[in-house]
């Protein structure tokens, strides 16, 4: 299964009991669940670790967020591949809970993989 199938069956699953999905770009079109090193839920944002090889910001990311009731599952998609040429190394990256339409008492489900590198 290559990971856009994977992506598919995930929105699909999460979508499957959910109001309304709400995207951070209208023009985002498909992206691909992004392997996780590790994810971290603080009292202003979430925060996500994942690979880069040099050239990864925010700014190559989308999210998609599916509420229901005071809970919400979030996914996190590249739409830009890393190309650069550095030895991979970790990075966060943190999206305030304003960013991603949350309130910060929410339950909130990453449902992201995640990976060991």
């Amino acid at each position: 299964m290559t990971r856009r199938h994977a992506l598919l069956a995930a929105l699909l699953l999460v979508s499957a009991c959910a109001t309304k999905a709400v995207y951070s770009s209208p023009d985002a079109g498909m992206v691909e669940l992004e392997p996780l090193l590790g994810a971290e839920v603080r009292a202003d944002a979430l925060k996500i670790r994942v690979t880069s090889n040099g050239c990864t910001s925010k700014e190559d990311f989308v999210f998609f967020v599916e509420r229901e009731g005071d809970r919400a599952a979030v996914a996190f998609g590249r739409k830009k591949i890393d190309v650069c040429k550095a030895a991979p190394r970790p990075v966060e990256i943190a999206f305030t809970y304003e960013e991603l339409g949350l309130k910060p008492s929410q339950a909130v489900a990453i449902v992201n993989p995640l990976s060991a590198r």
